[in-house]
């Protein structure tokens, strides 16, 4: 296998669910701020940053878990676990991408480059919550939605408190389906003794992410009523309730398949909010 596979599997473009669930709170802000269709500049600025950053932040996660991956079973083929490719690679393909997002991001302005500078340090920081913290889910849930307060700052030179009320759904999803996601991999994380949100919750596992999911749903409708969305962003989030409600019951038996695709299936809530908004902005 050349070296660019390894590294195109390295970055997972192989896997592009992570992007998709970087890219929909990303648009949310974007669209939510112009209200309307953003410039065409940002919107470019955004959708590649967010491709390269989340393909950094793989590389340094792998960098970072490349001994506990080789015994995990749904890990163990990834390339710095079975040692296809150094792990200084992980490195340099970390660092090049982060430099061209690094140049896409000083074309926007000074608020969105410093909050662009948090977000490189939520990035690289967030396997090591994995050591340490119980719910490392959360913190993957700024990091994966930092680009709402960069949205609004970009578009408006300002980040506003609707921002914020985003942000905080989008943390209280990525504990939902990051959830449904460590659950495929709690017996495995049990025994080497990594830290997740399916370990820390118990039995009360699947309760809790029907809860987030709630929160998510609630913050998302203030968020509606706070920018006077009407009747089809609201009948949006009805649907992305329905499918949080289809995903509660495929996780209730825990099995590993079925939590699996509930995780992979969070794509289509992001989309639908994402629509919701879209339609209200642009009508």
């Amino acid at each position: 296998m050349t070296k660019l596979k390894l590294y195109w599997r390295l970055v997972r473009l192989d896997k592009p669910i992570g992007i998709l669930l970087l890219l929909w709170p990303t648009l949310w802000a974007l669209f939510a701020a112009a209200d309307g269709f953003p410039d065409g500049h940002i919107l470019v600025v955004f959708v590649l940053g967010t491709i390269l950053m989340r393909s950094a932040g793989c590389a340094v996660n792998d960098y970072f878990d490349r001994d506990v991956d080789l015994h995990v079973k749904r890990t163990q083929g990834r390339v710095l676990a079975t040692r296809a490719i150094a792990p200084r690679e992980a490195l340099y393909v970390a660092a090049t991408l982060g430099l061209l997002s690094l140049g896409l991001v000083l074309t926007t302005n000074r608020l969105t480059i410093l909050l662009a500078c948090v977000a490189a340090f939520l990035a690289v920081t967030y396997p090591l919550f994995k050591r340490f913290f119980s719910i490392p889910q959360a913190y993957l849930g700024i990091a994966f939605g930092f680009g709402i307060p960069m949205g609004f700052a970009a578009i408006q030179d300002t980040v506003p408190v609707v921002a914020w009320l985003l942000l905080i759904a989008n943390i209280f999803w990525a504990i939902a389906y990051d959830t449904e996601y460590a659950m495929v991999d709690r017996d495995d994380d049990v025994r080497l003794g990594v830290k997740s949100s399916a370990i820390t919750f118990g039995q009360y596992d699947v309760l809790i992410v029907a809860l987030c999911y709630g929160l998510m749903l609630f913050l998302l409708g203030v968020t509606g009523v706070w920018l006077a969305y009407g009747w089809m962003f609201f009948l949006a989030l009805s649907v992305a309730a329905g499918i949080a409600a289809k995903h509660i019951q495929w996780i209730r038996g825990r099995d590993r398949q079925l939590c699996f695709k509930a995780f992979l299936h969070n794509t289509w809530i992001g989309a639908i909010v994402f629509v919701g908004i879209a339609l209200e902005v642009l009508s």
